[in-house]
Order: C-alpha cells, then structure tokens, then sequence
C-alpha cells in the first residue's frame, strides 16, 4: 500500500466528481500529468471554481498513494473536518463577549504541529486558527488525531493569501503580533487586546511580507545552546502568555 490512508482518498473519476458535486470538502486534487481530456478536463475546471488545489502528479505516485487502484489519473484527498471562514472566527469571540485572539500559521508544513497547535490554542482560549492554501498542512487525519479532539471545536479557515487577510484583520481592529528571535520579550507585551499570533514555519520563520506586515514581534529567550524551539510548543508558550493575561493572572 502506498504512504496515504485510504480513508483520506476518493479515487477515481466518477467518485471524485459526485463527490464534487455533493460539495465534500476536498483538500488537494491529485491529476495524472497530461490528462485534461473528457472527465477529468470537467473535474479540473470545478476544483478551479472551488479554489481547490490542483497537483499535477506522475502517475507512480498516483499508484503508489491508493495502493495500485484504477484512479484513472485522478485522486482527491479529502478534509478531515470542514474549514471555517474569517466571520466563523469573530462570531465565536463575540459570543463568547471576548476580544479576538487568533493564530496565524505562516507555512506549518508539518502536520503533528499544526494538530498540536490546534489543540493548545483550544486550551489557551483562541477563538480561531487562520492557515494558508499553499505550503501549509492541511486538515487531514493526521493532524485531526494530533489535535486530539480539539478539531471538532476550534474554527480553523483556510485562506488563498495570507498578506490580504492580515490587512483584512488590521482593518476589523486587530492587532498581529509576530514570533521570531530578534523581537520584544514576550512577557513585557500587553496582550490582552484584540490580536492575532503569528506562528512562522518550522524551518525559516515568518516570511518577509508576512513580518513585516507584524504591527508587533516578540521573542523567546534561549539561554541554552541552540537557538530556537518546535513551532508548537513555541506557540503554547506564546499562547498560555495571552491567556494568563486576560485571565489576570500574576506571573511567579
């Protein structure tokens, strides 16, 4: 068997399109390179008009992804919960009478930390999770296992660009808060208005655009000898700082 659980995968032509046409949420639709002809040519252009990922692959990888089925040159993997939107997100704080407090993922490719982000963020009180299209895990099984649970209750909306909809949460009166090594102290920032996090990705950080569009950027001390941490637990330990300041609670 390939590398992929079936159970994320609708193989074939006929499966993916009456899927597509139930409105499933679909991840990522993977495509025999070359072939755009009958069926598949329709299934293309709706997965287009869905913003749905389109992935021209061999057709080895094909085999080896659903274990040597006849996908006649088309698998899609599908979502292991449904996304939200942005307005999903502000709803959840207003009706719980709090000030937004969102998590931004700048490209988390791996999806054990975006399932423990999910999870800690459920925990710590955030009202959403914002991650993008592109170069970010997606909503897959794994990480609904990793979240444990937390899935099923943190709004989680899925964005074509990241950059427009910092602007976007600029303008409804957040404030983006940044995470890299060069920042603020993270304990000496107030947090408790209204804000978004920003988690950069486990290898490089925040990119360039997204940085600078940071209206603030803290940091973690590292007093041992490397000089950086996994990107969830960074982001727990950024988290629980929001939370203890809204709670009100004195630091030790």
């Amino acid at each position: 068997m390939g590398n992929e659980r079936e159970s994320e995968l609708i193989i074939g032509r006929n499966p993916v399109m009456e899927a597509l046409k139930a409105g499933r949420e679909i991840d990522t639709l993977y495509v025999a390179k070359g072939e755009r002809t009958g069926s598949v040519g329709k299934i293309v252009s709706m997965c287009r008009d869905a913003n749905i990922i389109v992935k021209d692959t061999d057709m080895k990888k094909l085999d080896f992804m659903c274990g040597n089925q006849n996908h006649q040159g088309v698998i899609a993997r599908v979502a292991a919960h449904a996304y939200a939107s942005i307005d999903d997100i502000f709803a959840r704080a207003e009706e719980k009478g709090e000030k937004p407090f969102i998590i931004i993922c700048d490209e988390i490719e791996d999806p054990h930390n975006l399932g423990a982000i999910i999870r800690t963020a459920e925990c710590a009180g955030a009202h959403g999770i914002i991650i993008p299209k592109r170069r970010n895990a997606t909503l897959n099984f794994t990480v609904a296992k990793t979240s444990a649970g937390a899935l099923e209750y943190m709004p989680v909306a899925r964005v074509s660009n990241l950059a427009t909809t910092i602007d976007e949460l600029k303008e409804r009166g957040v404030w983006i808060y940044g995470t890299d090594m060069n920042g603020e102290v993270w304990c000496k920032t107030d947090l408790k208005d209204s804000l978004a996090l920003v988690i950069g990705s486990e290898g490089n950080g925040m990119g360039r655009l997204i940085k600078e569009k940071c209206d603030f950027v803290l940091s973690l001390p590292m007093s041992g000898e490397i000089n950086s941490l996994n990107a969830s637990v960074a982001a727990g330990i950024m988290m629980y700082e929001v939370s203890r300041q809204r709670l009100d609670i004195k630091s030790i």
